[in-house]
């Protein structure tokens, strides 16, 4: 019994020490390998630029278009729909990404009808926008 008692008293964490020896360890773990991390971009970025080749001259200074040389301003209009287009595209491909793990879960036993809603309200909630943008003329084309 006092063996046991003994145990406890060793074992119990102490008024004002962490509850596990090995708490702060893990942080300083986690610390280390992250400043080990930084001097190793740093040093990487600092080796670069003390031994890398510097000779500027005009015809390296311009923008290289497939070899050929650039012809007009730098700036060029990119029509806004273009980028619609990729946000949609965006947005029904994490939906897309968002139906594999819920299959997976709506093929165990137990998740029948609360997974069979949520997808519904989430296939909603899509079918809202896909819905918005189409009446606003967003998805024609010319």
């Amino acid at each position: 019994m006092e063996v046991l008692a003994a145990a406890a008293a060793v074992t119990a964490p102490q008024p004002g020490h962490p509850a596990q020896p090995g708490y702060f360890h893990a942080y300083a773990v986690v610390g280390l390998l992250a400043v080990v991390g930084v001097l190793f971009v740093a040093a990487a970025f600092g080796g670069n630029r003390l031994l890398r080749p510097f000779a500027p001259t005009p015809e390296k200074l311009l923008a290289y278009e497939c070899g050929v040389d650039p012809v007009g301003e730098g700036w060029a209009h990119t029509q806004i729909r273009y980028y619609v287009y990729a946000f949609l595209y965006v947005i029904f491909a994490v939906d897309t990404i968002y139906l594999f793990p819920w299959a997976t879960v709506f093929a165990a036993p137990g998740f029948g009808a609360g997974t069979l809603v949520e997808m519904f309200v989430f296939l909603g909630f899509l079918a809202v926008g896909l819905l918005y943008a189409w009446k606003k003329g967003v998805l024609e084309w010319t």
